[in-house]
Order: C-alpha cells, then structure tokens, then sequence
C-alpha cells in the first residue's frame, strides 16, 4: 500500500443486498494533477495541485460486530462513541476526511461541489436493519439502535404538556422553589421558562438528570425529543454509560450519523412513534444539514442568551438504586458556585428556582427534587408539620440498616426526619419510601420461582429492594453531610466526606439480612442440602490420620495452631496433644472463624448450602456468635424432629441418611470442658476471602489478650471450613499479638528472591508501597508482616495457600476467565486478598502505635479516628493493581462496590427483608 494518496484518488464501492457491508477494490486511477475526472453518473471531481494527505497504512478497520459485539449484548450497557476510524492530517486546508479500510480521503475547501462526497464509502460503515419484515430497512445508530420518540401521550400522567410545555410538570408542596418534569420539546422547554419568568422567578437553574443521549429532531415549527433504543426492548433507554464516555459527546456522535444516514437516503431518515402497534411506522425524518438536529445542551443553554440569570447543568443521575459519590460531588460543585445558594447569600432576594427533568419526570426527577428539598431545609428550614400530610410509611418500623445508620449519626433522628419530610413533600408522583416496602412485599410474597426480565422473580424483586433500599440510605448519608458541610461552604465533597466515614460503607454492606430470618427446616424441606467438610476441605497436609481432623499445623516455635472444623473426636484429639506432657497447655483459647452454619451429624461435620452453589458458603451477615449460635441450634432441633432421610453431599458422591445424633459446635465444646477445665471456647465470624472488619480485629485482639492475662503460656487455636484463608488470617493476627507481648524474633536478612513476579511475591504492589510510605516506620510494618505471614504459612506449601502469593496468582487468573462474570470474580477475589494484606500492616502499625496505652483505644476506633483523617480509606477507595491497569476503570476499586459485592451473594432468597 503506498504510504500516501492523490486527492483524486477514486475507489469503487459495493452496497448490493448480498454484499452489504463489504467492499469491492479496484486499483487506483491516477490522473494529471488540476485535470478534472468524469466519475459514474456524471459526478466530476477537481484535481488539486500539490495537495496530498499524508496516509500511513491504516490497519484494516474492525468489523462493525466487533465494535458493537459484546458491549452491547443488552441495553443497559455502554455506547461506545469510537465508531469511526480518524486519520491525522497535517493540512488547514482540509474540510471533510472520510476514511475506509484502505487509506483517506481528503476533499478541501477548493474542491468544486458538483463532487459530493463519496456516498457509497460512507455506506461501507453503516449497518442497517428493520423492526419487522414488514418495515423498511434502514440505518441503525450506533449500528445497533432505533431511534424512538422520547415520550408517549400517556405517560403524562398530570396532563400538563399542554397547559405547561412539559409532562408531569410539577412543584414540590411546601411553597419550595422546586419544580420536576417529564422531557419537554424545544417549543415545550421555552414555554416552561416562560411560566417561571411570569411567576416571578428571576434566577432559574435548570438541571437534566439523564444519563441517556437526548436528540431533538426537527417537525414543523418545533424540535421533539428522540432517543436510541434496542430492538428486543424498545421502551428502555440506554444506561450505565462507561466513565470515560461522556453523554454529550455522544450525543454529538449521534447527530453526525443521523445526518450522514440522511445524506445517503434522499435526506430522509426513518424514526418510531407508535411503538405499541406500530401504526404508520416508522415516520419520515427530512433532514437537510446537522442544524435540523439538537442535541440536550443546545436546547437548554440558548435561552441563557435572552435570560443571563438562568443556569443549565447536566447530572446524570441512575435509573436504579443511589447515585454515586461523583454524582452527588457534582450537586455540589453547582451549590458550592451559585452564591444564592450558599449561606452567605442575599436573604433579601428570592430563592432561585430548582427545575430538574428526566424523560418521564417519576423516578429520577423525584430523587433531584429530594435533593433540592435537603438543600432548601438548610437555607429555609422545615415548613411547619401541621401544614403536610404525614405519609403512611412514617409509622412503619425502619429496616435494621437504617436503624443502625441513624443511631450513629450525630443528629440522626433529626437528619432522618428532615429525609422523610422531604419525601412527603416530593410525593406527588413518586414515593421512594413506599417503593421499598412495595418491593419488599412483593419479594417475600414470591412462591415459586419464575424467570422476569432474564432474571429468576426472587432475584429481581431482591434487587428492587435493594436499590430502593439503597437510594433512601444515601439520602440519609447526603443529609447528614449538608448538616455538616453547608455551613462550612463545603470544605469536603461527599466523596471525601464518605471516606472520612467508612463505618457507612460497613452498614451498606449488611443491607440484605434475610439469612438471619431463614426457615429452620429449609434442609428437611430439600430445600438446602448438606454439604460434608470433606468435599469441602481436602486434607492437602495429610493429618487426618493422626490429628483425625485436616490440615492441622503449627507456628514454628509458637503456641498458635490452625486447622479445618474439626469433630467432636477430633476435637478431643487435638486438645489430648495439646496437653500431652510435651506440650503441657493447660489453658487453651479456640476461636471458630466460621460465620457459615456448622452442624455435626453422625459423627461427621456438615453445612447447610443452596443446592445450585454447593461450594459457596451462606454468609450469616452477622458478626454476632449468639445469633449464629441459635440458627445451629434451631436447625439442629428441626433435623432430630423430622427423623427423615435427608441428601448429603460427601467427598465423592451424594447419600440419604437419616441423622440418630445432631451437634452444633457449642454443645461439642461444652462436652470437652468437663475434661479440660481450661479450654474457653470463642465464636468470632470472619468474612471469606476479604479483610476482617474493624471490629473483628478488636474481638479477636481482646480474647488473646483476655487469654494471656489469664496464662501466659497458653495455647491459641483457630479454624475455619478448610484451615486455610480465614484460619491463615486470625493466626497471623495471633502471631504478631504475642510478638507484641513477648518481644520479636530476630528475622535475619531479607531473602533475596529470584522467582517470576518476585516483585509482587513479595508484596511489593504499587498500592501497598503507597501505604507503607504513609504509615509511620512502613517498611518495618510490612516486614514484620511478612515474616508472620512466611511463618504461619511455613508448612503450607502444598495447599498453595499464601497471602502474598495467592494475591497475583489470583489476579492472572482474571485472563483465564471464559466469561465475563469469572473474570470479574477473580478480580474481586484478588482485590479482597490484597485489601486483607493491608489490614494486616494496618493492624501491625497499630499495635506498635498504641502498645504505650496497652491498647486501650480499640482498632475500630484507632482507624477510624486516627487512620481515616491520614488518609488511609482514601488509598482504600481507589484499590487496584496500577502496575497492570487503572484502578478507575472498574467500580470494584472503590469501597462501596467491593464491600457490597462482599455480601452480594448470588444464592436464593430465603427469609424475611429485615
């Protein structure tokens, strides 16, 4: 291919019905620079002298299936705004650039226009597609989307588009400068301005909270709103835009294709109103040049030139579930620079009208509204309570999350008051409140499971919930910031203010606590099944035969053992070893790190699971033992009851056994400490796989100190399902405790590694190094860390099993993933193993830092306190692997999504919405 080509340059292109798409080359005509060249159908193009575009060979551009392919496998994904290959040209001269997958064409300002562009090669780029075959083909946006009137007659459920230009236009009750509405036209918009202007309200901002692209096509004397949709759900806009697309780039995007598919159709394009019945569908667009198309800005900021005092925003804001911090930092942004809205404004004049718009006016517009509410209560105050209705939600009890979110605000039941007064308020077309106990009712009504939407009923009803739940949550939160930053002119955004208060995050992750309202006889009922240790823990240390329990081990010269769930045989075992004559432990702390139900039957352990995820634990959301503790005992009663054959899962197949004796692990304990009178027997859930919270750390801390305090010379004992993530975790934790106490050993020289990776073997990530530089003596912190992770994890070679290596190990794993959703598993798993790493040097630094006081403040509160405002949640916020890639590009990066995904389990729905 020649590295670059003559203007005049002409290429033969083929649209035929069976070679759509593809493209036919001919080897190119030269002709005499400034001679004109007669092409097919009369079309002459001018040579141009010396005038050439300097073309590198272009790779060949990718199918348009592999632009559109995967990314766009359902409607909430992103749109991608890089459909068209672009070329750099080095010329002032150059006007349109048009390229192919062969090289560019160039047309300059001095070319004669009888020669149009060439239409043929701008068909090679497009894909088209119908409705039905009963409807004409045509060009698809994007390659994939119809483009739909935005909105239908009937959702205008107020009947005010034509009394006040917009659907569902309203204003909030309460005598507040808020007004929400539906997606007007151009003509619809002005109008709207207009009733404002005529009602005295001199300063207007104007905020659109969609985060879908808007165009506005031209009919008659007005611009109509259009959006694209997809052919399998034409009534859902797009959503979930990626962060790095923004939605009036694309907008733009979209308007360049739509004028182009014009060009190439007689300046006619085809769009769809009547999407229900489709009667005289599609409808004929004439569009002439890119003018007879507006895009969202264009439509809301010309009036600024006639009106200077109106202001126009776009806040993209969720369909679903609570916007992110960004979003809610951007509300601020436009609060923190209007001065009449700060609390330094001129009382003397009015408020400035709030407008906000989505495409119907319900459910994001109803959110904005709250949210200018919240803002007028700080600059207004709460209108008097005799005036409003109380709604009927305000004598339900709150759910536990919200219970325990206001318990620990200051203010909380002021601030929580003030979001339910808002609500009311906002309620005339939407209920946030109501919602959530609408789905919830909805939820727990479910019998049998059936499929809704590509998800199972149970499923999606829980997920409505949860992000109905999850939106009223945030609300909360975002109030108890304004109480705190307006006065201060927001001196933090909510992003830094949620990080100043990560125990926020903690309570989001615990939303969901229907485990814990579980039916007792979901196993005699076939419901779950249960599932041996054995199948789940292999013996990979081979001490099943003489510890009778797997994967047993020791800290070298060091009183802390882990090991998997031991039997009760087992048990007794392992504490006849430890008080052997060689050993001679006569107090002796066992700590069960399981927060999955454990029950022993016929001499064997078993534990409940869903019978579709036999090798997934069922988190109990709670880090109470007792609570735990009575679920074992009430299964437990329930299985000795029924007296029924039951199918367990074994190592190598599944059985029917019917149960003559049935144990939880308290009742094994208390039947060894009639034997072992120093034995003290502890239940502190650790979470699998991720970092222990704060307050497991201080549970664990008080009970080794509360041992050493009693025997100096005792014993620690852990175990989880296995012996091995959680067990690894909580001796490590034991290990640089008696470190603590007893002083350190002498670690020797660092050990110079010569291994792929070594690097990150060694714990050496970007993230973590940035840690350690802020943490007073880091480097010794992470040293002391890995000497204990080396030796409690000394003799576990063979499981594969340690930290810092299973780290990377699990993060390449990601490139193995065959679909989407493994890749994204690996991913969390590595970030939570990575976060758990850190926690451990966290935990280190305060164990040095706080020795001098004998620990009296707790870890929670030392990291809370003392560790948030170094900025430590901040580095948490952004966790990633940013040798490989940017932490921003996925939400697992950030606290909010990782920790949720932790309690995210994809099981089925069994009890009550707490």
């Amino acid at each position: 291919m020649p590295s670059s080509l003559e203007v005049g340059t002409c290429r033969k292109t083929s649209t035929t019905e069976e070679g759509r798409g593809k493209q036919s080359h001919k080897n190119p005509q030269s002709a005499p620079s400034g001679v004109p060249v007669q092409l097919k159908g009369g079309r002459r193009c001018s040579w141009i002298m010396g005038t050439t575009a300097s073309a590198a060979p272009q790779p060949a551009a990718p199918p348009l299936e592999s632009i559109h392919g995967d990314e766009m496998a359902d409607s909430r994904r992103s749109l991608s705004i890089n459909s068209f290959q672009t070329v750099n040209i080095h010329s002032s001269k150059a006007k349109s650039i048009i390229t192919n997958k062969v090289a560019p064409v160039v047309i300059t300002y001095n070319c004669r226009q009888e020669f149009q562009i060439h239409d043929d090669l701008l068909k090679t780029n497009y894909k088209v597609g119908r409705i039905s075959d009963t409807m004409p083909e045509h060009y698809l946006v994007q390659g994939t989307y119809f483009m739909v009137q935005d909105v239908y007659s009937k959702a205008d459920v107020l009947n005010t588009m034509g009394t006040h230009g917009a659907p569902n236009f309203r204003q909030a009750k309460g005598q507040y400068p808020l007004f929400g509405m539906g997606q007007p036209s151009l003509n619809g918009f002005k109008q709207v301005l207009q009733r404002l202007q005529s009602q005295g309200h001199e300063e207007v901002l104007f905020f659109c909270v969609r985060e879908e692209p808007v165009v506005f096509l031209r009919c008659e004397n007005d611009f109509l709103p259009y959006t694209p949709r997809r052919k399998e759900n034409l009534h859902e806009n797009l959503h979930g835009l990626k962060k790095d697309v923004r939605v009036e780039s694309l907008e733009l995007t979209i308007r360049k294709e739509l004028h182009d598919f014009a060009k190439l159709n007689e300046n006619v394009y085809y769009v769809y109103s009547d999407i229900e019945h489709f009667k005289d569908e599609p409808q004929h667009i004439t569009i002439t040049c890119e003018e007879d198309i507006h895009v969202t800005e264009e439509v809301y900021k010309r009036p600024i030139f006639t009106l200077p005092s109106n202001r126009y925003y776009r806040l993209p804001l969720p369909v679903e579930g609570a916007p992110l911090e960004e979003d809610f930092d951007a509300f601020v942004t436009v609060l923190r620079e209007c001065p009449s809205l700060l609390f330094t404004r001129d009382t003397s004049r009015a408020l400035p009208a709030l407008v906000f718009s989505c495409q119907v006016g319900v459910g994001r517009t109803n959110l904005a509204m709250i949210l200018g509410t919240l803002v007028m209560f700080q600059l207004k105050g709460r209108p008097d309570e005799s005036k409003t209705e109380e709604s009927a939600d305000s004598l339900r009890p709150h759910f536990q999350v919200i219970q325990s979110l206001i318990s620990r605000l200051p203010n909380g039941q002021q601030v929580i008051e003030e979001v339910d007064r808002a609500i009311s308020l906002c309620s005339e077309m939407h209920n946030i409140k109501e919602a959530i106990y609408d789905n919830k009712k909805r939820l727990e009504a479910v019998g049998e499971d059936y499929q809704i939407q590509g998800s199972g009923t149970k499923e999606y009803f829980l997920n409505r919930t949860l992000q109905s739940l999850e939106r009223y949550f945030y609300l909360i939160a975002f109030n108890a910031y304004l109480h705190q930053q307006y006065p201060m002119g927001f001196a933090s955004s909510f992003s830094q203010w949620m990080c100043a208060h990560p125990w926020i995050y903690r309570l989001l992750a615990r939303m969901n606590l229907s485990e814990l309202s579980a039916p007792a006889d979901l196993v005699t009922k076939g419901a779950r099944v249960l599932v041996a240790d054995e199948y789940l823990a292999p013996d990979v240390l081979s001490t099943v035969k003489e510890m009778k329990v797997a994967n047993f081990r020791r800290v070298p010269k060091m009183p802390v053992y882990g090991m998997a769930q031991p039997t009760s045989e087992a048990t007794g075992a392992v504490l006849t070893y430890l008080a052997d004559e060689k050993r001679k432990h006569t107090h002796m702390l066992w700590v069960n790190v399981q927060e999955e139900l454990v029950l022993e039957g016929n001499g064997q352990v078993f534990t409940p699971r869903e019978p579709c995820c036999l090798d997934q634990n069922i988190p109990m959301q709670t880090s109470d033992p007792q609570v735990i503790e009575k679920l074992e005992t009430a299964v437990k009663e329930d299985i000795l009851k029924s007296q029924k054959w039951l199918e367990v899962t074994l190592e190598q197949e599944k059985q029917m056994k019917m149960f003559k004796t049935c144990l939880t692990v308290q009742e094994i304990f208390n039947q060894h400490k009639s034997v072992y009178e120093g034995l003290v027997y502890q239940r502190i859930p650790l979470p699998d796989c991720c970092a222990p919270w704060e307050e497991d750390f201080d549970r664990l801390l008080e009970a080794l100190k509360g041992s050493l305090a009693e025997d100096s010379c005792s014993a620690f004992v852990f175990n989880c399902h296995d012996g091995k993530g959680r067990t690894t975790t909580a001796m490590v934790i034991a290990t640089m405790t008696l470190w603590h106490f007893n002083g350190f050993p002498d670690f020797g020289d660092d050990e110079i590694v010569s291994v792929p990776d070594a690097k990150y073997t060694k714990g050496e990530f970007e993230v973590v190094m940035q840690l350690v530089r802020l943490l007073p003596d880091g480097h010794r912190m992470k040293r002391e860390v890995d000497m204990a992770l080396d030796a409690v994890s000394e003799t576990m070679t063979p499981m594969h099993y340690h930290l810092r290596e299973i780290i990377i190990s699990t993060y390449r794993q990601i490139k193995t993933g065959k679909t989407e959703k493994e890749m994204q598993c690996s991913l969390l798993k590595s970030l939570q193993f990575l976060e758990r790493y850190m926690y451990l040097i966290l935990f280190n630094t305060y164990l040095h830092l706080e020795k001098k006081d004998s620990w009296q403040r707790s870890f929670s509160q030392w990291m809370y306190q003392v560790a948030t405002s170094a900025g430590v949640y901040s580095i948490l916020d952004q966790l990633g692997f940013s040798e490989f890639e940017n932490p921003k590009d996925t939400p697992l990066s950030r606290l909010r999504s990782r920790w949720q995904q932790q309690s995210n389990q994809p099981l089925s729905f069994r009890g009550e919405f707490l």
